[in-house]
């Protein structure tokens, strides 16, 4: 595949593509107990749409120390397995599951078989490829997803992470999340433990090489593309999100598809694009529920819906605090983007928001 993008001058160029070093599976440092289970249930659409991720990518500038640059992949893995003994559903995988009226329903188990960790090298500068213009269009080659095998879920991870370093010795961390495992405020909370644990392990750890680290084994060589098999990414589709500023709503399915369809209309005006009558929703009830289902938005609205239609505002993916995570001498990433992964227009991600002056955040891809 050739990658073609526009510089800040103007000119275009074909970029390199990213170079799969290593991969390995990432399990919480030890088993988590009691299991964890998440159910998925799936109602009016198909089971296929049970697919997408939320991603988010980290650029950060390069380390000081050459030592510390050498080992950063190892501390990151360390301090991974670490963080995940919090999070453990992130390492689970998800199987079938026959509901009492015979339709057809997932749960998600927290079974310790790991999240996915690619490392990876990409053949510019970081500041050359932050001042690309459109590079929004080729970021999937500094995160990686695969998309759930709807015949054999039970064997896809639903969370990965993909270091990727740049010539510069800058790198960026790329993480895919899939829709059915957790939202936006999950992973920011994520985000801020992960950075927390790591840089408190760097500062009291004497050791000078991490446990997964092993340079000098290493082969750099890429690996096969046959070897590696991602989703092709599909990020074209136009993401907006929106909060609910009110308090002490009592949120049901039916609400919130109605808050659903406003939000819709009102991304499909600003975007100046129809997304369709039908739409699919994704609603986390609870930590252990997950509901998926196919929506119509040809619909009225009830006067409770109306009379919240001022209090649903515009929001912005900057609002979820990863701005802030550090890996390394308190340094900020200098660029983080977000996106929608792998889905067509007409998705709806519903959050519940326990933040101050907002009880939800709905996302409208």
């Amino acid at each position: 595949m050739v990658v073609v993008a526009v510089n800040n001058h103007g000119a275009s160029e074909t970029l390199p593509k990213s170079h799969i070093e290593a991969v390995l599976s990432v399990p919480p440092l030890k088993v988590t107990e009691p299991r964890r289970v998440r159910h998925v249930s799936v109602k009016n659409t198909n089971s296929n749409n049970i697919g997408g991720c939320y991603n988010i990518i980290l650029y950060y500038e390069k380390w000081k120390e050459e030592e510390h640059g050498l080992f950063l992949v190892g501390w990151i893995v360390e301090s991974l397995a670490r963080v995940l003994l919090d999070y453990p559903l992130l390492s689970g995988r998800i199987q079938k599951k026959v509901e009492n009226d015979d339709s057809m329903g997932f749960e998600i188990v927290s079974n310790d078989s790991g999240v996915r960790f690619y490392e990876a090298r990409f053949p510019m500068n970081l500041c050359e490829f932050l001042g690309l213009s459109g590079k929004e269009c080729i970021e999937g080659e500094l995160v990686f997803w695969n998309e759930i095998d709807i015949h054999n879920p039970e064997f896809s991870p639903l969370f990965y992470i993909q270091v990727t370093k740049f010539e510069c010795g800058g790198y960026s961390i790329g993480i895919s999340c899939s829709l059915l495992l957790e939202d936006v405020l999950v992973i920011e909370n994520f985000l801020k433990s992960w950075s927390e644990i790591h840089n408190h392990m760097l500062h009291e750890n004497e050791k000078k090489t991490p446990i997964f680290c092993h340079p000098l084994l290493k082969n750099e060589d890429p690996l096969p593309i046959d070897v590696i098999s991602r989703t092709p990414c599909q990020n074209g589709a136009h993401t907006m999100l929106f909060k609910i500023t009110v308090q002490g709503i009592n949120f049901n399915m039916e609400l919130w598809r109605e808050l659903a369809m406003l939000c819709i209309n009102e991304a499909e005006q600003k975007l100046q694009q129809k997304l369709g009558s039908n739409f699919c929703m994704f609603v986390k009830e609870s930590s252990k529920i997950m509901k998926v289902e196919g929506c119509s938005s040809k619909s009225g609205y009830s006067k409770q819906v109306l009379g919240l239609k001022n209090e649903i505002i515009e929001a912005h993916w900057n609002e979820f605090g990863a701005c802030g995570v550090t890996f390394h001498e308190e340094k900020n990433p200098i660029h983080v983007s977000h996106s929608i992964g792998s889905v067509g227009d007409g998705h709806v991600i519903v959050v519940q928001c326990p933040k101050e002056n907002v009880s939800a955040v709905i996302i409208v891809s």
